[in-house]
């Protein structure tokens, strides 16, 4: 499935029905999911352009729009299975120059319908070669049966202020589709969590060698050393006190799960709430733009003298 959209959507619906099948409402899935994490980045020098640049060509070719059809078939899986999704995307700025990629959150409700998205606000380090930074926050929290429900990618998590728009949109449940992995990223999960007495779901893709097909040239030139799992995953889910309740999943493919009861997205706050009672909003001011800013404005000219003479 690695640089192929339909076979990584395919996989996608595939786990979707089978997260269903397990009981969950909710699925969660890695960065940069759809058609796959661009783990070169990590190992190509940024000035061989000529091997970044066919590699660059080829994930565009098999990104994605929003919406789309591809978007349309991730959402009858979601639909057919009664689910809500959230899944990692490599998205095409179609607005515009239609050239650019964004790392993208897309969120699909249990009818199928595309809830919202979310492009990475900042790409970390070698991340920068391939994606650009969103022009818009996209910090949208959606209100759910389940909870309220909003997300951040990978290092975004460290973006303190980033952290706090969610929590005072009044988010429960958050999602972390991400590449990182180890024990900071384990503690930094378990501290989100905390912080914003929220469940936290961290689904960061197991990524084996094998997993790149050996038609790539890249894999012999650049990956010759590397042996087994460059990304062992752990993925991991943590309740609002902190506590891991589920995973860390290491080296293999497969789905956790965690039942969350109502009390839990209230209860804990009650000894701290970050955007509420802990919160000094007449000390401390956030402001977020909103909205997209726009790549072109088209504005009339102004009129000649001619113009204003009556013929």
């Amino acid at each position: 499935m690695f640089l192929d959209r339909d076979a990584s959507i395919d996989k996608a619906c595939a786990l979707i029905r089978e997260a269903a099948e397990g009981g969950a409402t909710l699925a969660v899935f890695p960065e940069a999911f759809v058609p796959c994490f661009p783990v070169w980045v990590w190992f190509i020098p940024s000035g061989r352009t000529h091997p970044l640049r066919a590699l660059y060509s080829e994930l565009h070719s098999n990104a994605i729009t929003i919406p789309g059809p591809e978007t349309q078939r991730l959402g009858e899986a979601a639909a057919d299975a009664g689910i809500t999704v959230v899944i990692g995307v490599n998205e095409r700025n179609s607005e515009a120059s239609n050239s650019t990629l964004y790392d993208t959150i897309l969120y699909l409700g249990s009818d199928g319908a595309v809830l919202g998205k979310h492009r990475k606000l900042i790409p970390t380090t070698g991340e920068r070669l391939v994606w650009g930074q969103s022009a818009e926050a996209g910090l949208e929290v959606f209100d759910l049966p389940f909870g309220r429900l909003s997300g951040l990618l990978c290092w975004e998590n460290y973006m303190p202020l980033a952290r706090y728009a969610l929590l005072a949109g009044g988010e429960q449940i958050h999602a972390a589709p991400t590449w990182d992995r180890g024990e900071p990223w384990i503690s930094s999960m378990r501290h989100v969590a905390k912080e914003g007495r929220c469940f936290v779901v961290a689904a960061c893709q197991a990524f084996h060698k094998d997993d790149i097909p050996d038609s790539l040239d890249f894999k012999t030139e650049y990956l010759g050393e590397v042996e087994g799992w460059i990304n062992p995953g752990l993925s991991l889910i943590v309740d609002p006190d902190g506590k891991i309740v589920a995973g860390p999943l290491d080296s293999e493919e497969g789905i956790l799960y965690a039942d969350v009861e109502p009390h839990q997205l209230i209860g804990p706050r009650w000894q701290l709430d970050a955007a509420g009672h802990y919160a000094r909003p007449d000390l401390f001011d956030l402001t977020i733009q909103r909205g997209a800013r726009p790549f072109l404005r088209e504005e009339d000219g102004p009129q000649s003298v001619e113009d204003d003479v009556a013929p």
